[in-house]
């Protein structure tokens, strides 16, 4: 091989690693892990224009008369997993009869496609949060909006979520629980 070969093989070898180092940064996003954004929502209040009752309901139930204010379902507090993770996460039913999960003091990581899931599967301490929670069933709420601060994500109206007994802030591009609550009924 001569010497120009030579060049255009590290040439080459050069441009080949520099892509797959440019493909790991996009796929891995490690400077997601140290950029923290902050969501500080308000509880939300129930749409007074919204009085048909949910899927199922019958229509005399929908007129009963409902709590004034906000009424806290379920709780539960979160413990790490794969990333520390602290805060509270409560259901929450609005007066409309809708209900809302909301995470309350969120302290988390930030990390790649990271979301909020419902789940039926048991919250174990102590796991590092790989295999945790994808083997049951799931009802995968959104995107976190951010890791840390008070936020809302609506329920979906057909949902029930009584079917559900923990949440997860869950990575899904590397299929691992940051933390998870065990909710409990209140």
């Amino acid at each position: 091989m001569g010497r120009v070969g030579r060049k255009q093989w590290w040439a080459a070898a050069v441009v080949a690693g520099l892509a797959v180092v440019a493909a790991g940064l996009v796929w891995f996003k490690p400077w997601a892990l140290w950029v923290d954004e902050t969501v500080n929502e308000a509880l939300p209040f129930a749409n007074p224009a919204s009085h048909a009752p949910a899927p199922g309901v019958p229509e005399s139930a929908a007129t009963a008369p409902s709590p004034a204010g906000p009424v806290t379902v379920a709780q539960g507090t979160f413990i790490s997993h794969e990333h520390t993770t602290t805060g509270a996460v409560k259901i929450i039913r609005l007066a409309d009869g809708t209900h809302t999960l909301r995470l309350e003091g969120l302290d988390t990581s930030s990390g790649p496609d990271v979301r909020v899931w419902l789940s039926d599967a048991p919250v174990k301490e102590g796991k590092a949060g790989w295999g945790l929670f994808d083997d049951g069933q799931y009802v995968n709420l959104a995107k976190l909006k951010g890791n840390r601060g008070d936020q809302n994500y609506p329920l979906p109206a057909d949902l029930d979520w009584s079917k559900y007994s923990s949440v997860s802030i869950w990575c899904d591009r590397f299929d691992v629980s940051f933390g998870a609550a065990e909710l409990a009924r209140t």
